[in-house]
């Protein structure tokens, strides 16, 4: 394996830089950093913390990001994909937990960089990232009902099914005013596109409803309309630096939602870099990256933020408005600490239901129903792994998903490659078909009398390992040769091994020979390095089946006796 190289994407795209890089990188980056305040208030507000943490996220980790980063264009920040687990974390650890399961999320992903695991994230099984992702949808849908409607709800539950019910029983405690602007800040997001693309629809919902609310309170409409002031106590000023405590307790407690952090992270980052790719035309570099994600998660609690990742929409928003290079997502950080720092308790007007609608657009765009309405026509097993990651995400949590669809899709992926390992026995002639079963004309080969020939077609690994044991126990006449032809055997494990040291050792007790044919370097150094030669005689290890026939034909005019 390659030694890792920190080479950030800025510094490469440095060599080069002139003015005009740069004025598109400043537009591009103000744009994207009014883009980004909106959704930073509301994911903070959404994952259960204050929406200053939101923004300090977006500022430290988007900066982060883009400093160390492996992708051009890689927008970094708070997302809806971490709403539910964040949330989940904080009623379980408080955010004192959070801080240290981000730290922790945070390492593992430099050290997934640095160990060269980018391009494995990148296999996750397709059903699990869309199902997990279509649930995680729902779930933000779900988690913002109360304030959509202005429902009069003391304590939501935290099970997604007990929601519903709490929701249905408290229906009756609807305030019109808050369901109105709830519901009228969906339409102006969902509109805005058609009108303009220059202001981002969550923005321009935002300020209506924001101006709107305030001025009918002034004329003593709209009163039960909650605000973000009435929630929080907004402070426009940068937090204290506080290194979380990595005890060992805390490790093991928390170890298990900080993988799911960095796995999530490593997903979410990478997905939205290659999008980026095809945008552009440019390759990113994925350990890299991961490395950048990983310092940013490391940095975003010491602020006091929370985990972050690559954004697509802000991407493709930073992408679409002339940014190149990293510099852009370092001015669109600098943005939103001037946003923060100067604007920030003006956030206290804008109302809790058209945050929430703001989520309910993210969601909804988040849930790639198109997508998942085309997975139901693929075979029955990743149907199944799609359904079973996504209700697994909803009902349970995010951990649990990840962790029964990755052990559901391996054991789904074993079971593929078993069927298409195949084990063929032949006992008079060696005809060689094509994949339609017709036989070709090419080695076709007689087999000694008392001679069985086994070919392995496949992977040689502890799925198939008993299939062919099974296979040659089957055989009702005992052979004195029994030649094993390997030649489209790529890999063998070490239950592939044993399985063969055994059949050998039965061999030799019952005075048959075993012949191994055409086995390719990387299993002849596998079987090399575990002794096994050793006990089948290097005689016995043939380059091609012209030789093993050879071989075989020694064996049966030879008398009985010991083995060579």
């Amino acid at each position: 394996m390659n030694r890792f190289t920190f080479k950030p994407k800025l510094l490469l795209d440095l060599k080069g830089y002139n003015r005009e890089k740069f004025s598109a990188d400043v537009m591009a980056g103000i744009i994207v950093g009014i883009v980004a305040l909106p959704l930073a208030i509301a994911f903070g507000i959404a994952s259960g913390v204050t929406p200053e943490k939101g923004i300090i996220t977006a500022v430290v980790a988007g900066l982060a990001i883009s400093l160390f980063g492996g992708s051009r264009v890689q927008i970094g920040g708070p997302t809806g994909a971490f709403i539910v687990i964040i949330y989940g974390i904080i009623q379980q650890y408080g955010e004192t937990g959070l801080l240290i399961a981000t730290t922790l999320a945070g390492i593992f992903l430099v050290l997934l960089g640095v160990f060269h695991l980018g391009t494995i994230i990148k296999y996750i099984p397709y059903p699990i990232v869309v199902g997990f992702t279509s649930g995680i949808a729902v779930t933000i849908f779900t988690t913002q009902i109360k304030d959509l409607l202005g429902l009069s709800i003391a304590n939501v539950p935290a099970d997604f099914i007990e929601k519903w019910v709490t929701y249905v029983r408290h229906i009756d405690t609807i305030d019109w005013w808050s369901a109105g602007v709830g519901l009228l800040s969906v339409a102006i997001i969902a509109l805005s596109s058609r009108i303009t693309h220059k202001i981002p629809g969550s923005l321009l919902a935002i300020v209506v409803m924001t101006v709107g609310v305030y001025l009918l309170k002034q004329y003593g409409l709209a009163t039960e309309v909650e605000t973000i002031g009435d929630r929080f106590k907004i402070r426009a000023e940068l937090p204290g630096m506080n290194v979380p405590d990595l005890n060992w307790e805390s490790i093991k407690q928390l170890v298990s939602p900080a993988i799911t952090i960095a796995v999530l992270g490593a997903i979410e980052s990478l997905l939205s870099a290659t999008v980026a790719d095809g945008v552009i035309g440019d390759h990113h570099d994925s350990n890299q990256e991961l490395v950048g994600q990983g310092i940013a998660n490391i940095l975003s609690p010491i602020f006091g933020g929370i985990p972050a990742t690559g954004a697509i929409a802000r991407t493709m928003t930073n992408i679409n408005n002339g940014g190149r290079t990293p510099v852009s997502g370092i001015i669109h950080a600098l943005v939103l600490l001037a946003i923060f720092l100067l604007l920030m308790p003006l956030a206290q007007y804008i109302p809790m239901a058209c945050l929430a609608g703001v989520l309910v657009i993210v969601s909804y765009n988040m849930s790639g129903w198109r997508t998942f309405r085309e997975l139901l026509n693929n075979p029955k097993a990743d149907v199944s792994v799609l359904f079973i990651t996504f209700f697994l995400t909803m009902i349970f949590d995010l951990t649990v998903a990840i962790e029964f669809g990755l052990v559901l899709a391996c054991l789904l992926f074993i079971k593929r490659v078993m069927e298409t390992t195949e084990v063929n026995l032949f006992k008079d002639e060696i005809v060689p078909t094509d994949a339609d079963g017709t036989a070709l004309a090419e080695e076709h080969l007689t087999i000694p009398e008392h001679t069985e020939v086994y070919e392995i077609n496949g992977p040689y690994f502890f799925g198939i390992a008993n299939r062919f044991e099974e296979v040659v126990l089957q055989t009702n006449e005992r052979p004195k040769v029994r030649i094993i032809r390997m030649r489209k055997v790529p890999f063998i494990d070490s239950t592939g091994i044993h399985n063969l040291t055994n059949l050998c050792e039965m061999s030799h007790r019952e005075g048959v020979h075993i012949i191994l044919s055409g086995v390719n370097p990387k299993v002849h150094e596998a079987l090399k390095r575990s002794g096994f030669y050793d006990l089948l005689g290097k005689r016995n290890i043939c380059d091609n089946i012209h030789a093993a026939l050879d071989v075989a034909q020694h064996y049966l005019h030879t008398p009985a006796g010991g083995h060579e």
